[in-house]
């Protein structure tokens, strides 16, 4: 897969994402694929009552912008989970 194919498909799932990771150009999607796998870390933390309703709208939003950041060919940052950084 070319990089803006990973990139898109690293937000899909977490098997998008182990697809993204397994067959996908990693090396230069490195930065999406940690976006997507600190965006779907942080929606674990969803299934905690009233705190996680909230927390899981956040992550949403957090996702639909990786998506489309991804989309367009960006790097931008997620706001508060985007300084995160689990792949180097």
């Amino acid at each position: 897969m070319d990089k803006r194919t990973t990139d898109i498909v690293a937000y899909i799932t977490w098997i998008g994402l182990l697809v993204a990771i397994l067959a996908g150009d990693r090396e230069n999607s490195k930065f999406h694929i940690n976006q997507a796998l600190v965006i779907l870390i942080a929606s674990l933390f969803t299934f905690i009552p009233c705190v996680g309703w909230v927390w899981g709208i956040f992550v949403l939003v957090c996702w639909f912008i990786g998506l489309i950041a991804a989309i367009n060919g960006e790097e931008k940052p997620v706001p508060l989970l985007g300084g995160i950084v689990l792949i180097h």
